[in-house]
């Protein structure tokens, strides 16, 4: 199942949608216009909060939490390496390889994909190709997607934000 994340290229708040391969709003992600740390918010069309995102500010490395139901599922860990950036994340156990500077990445469950991540350069703003896998891990896959373009986010733009 492909699912299409375009984020707005001037926005004062982290606000937009994510499409189905018919072009279907499926999800909508809404960020705080002001808070320390990234904080995200998925919601489906009838407006339920499906996941939150939290940025753990306190970290030496980036790290982002997912909730659930009001449950933590996910922990995001960017692991400390020289030259290439490696994640983990705890609760499902998944990694993550590929180029993530490129944008270029798929979030693996040992052996088998769970998402793979494909950046669109032809586009106004930052467009996503998700293909995953299993639609049981559909909100999960999509929420940990946006914990790691935070941080590739972060250390693209190198500047502390207060509130994005």
């Amino acid at each position: 199942m492909y699912l299409y994340m375009k984020q707005k290229v001037f926005s004062w708040k982290d606000k937009f949608s994510i499409q189905n391969e018919y072009g279907e709003d499926k999800y909508y992600v809404e960020g705080k216009a002001i808070s320390i740390g990234k904080k995200l918010r998925v919601y489906d069309t009838a407006g339920n909060e499906l996941a939150f995102v939290n940025q753990k500010v306190v970290s030496l490395m980036p790290k982002f939490c997912v909730e659930m139901n009001g449950e933590e599922v996910a922990v995001i860990k960017k692991k400390f390496t020289l030259f290439k950036p490696k994640y983990f994340i705890e609760g499902p156990g998944w990694e993550v390889q590929g180029d993530f500077f490129g944008h270029d990445y798929t979030i693996m469950d040992g052996s088998k994909p769970v998402v793979s991540i494909h950046k669109k350069w032809m586009a106004w703003g930052d467009t996503f190709e998700l293909n995953i896998t299993d639609e049981g891990h559909e909100v999960l896959a999509v929420a940990v997607v946006l914990a790691i373009d935070a941080v590739i986010d972060n250390q693209q733009n190198s500047t502390i934000s207060i509130g994005d």
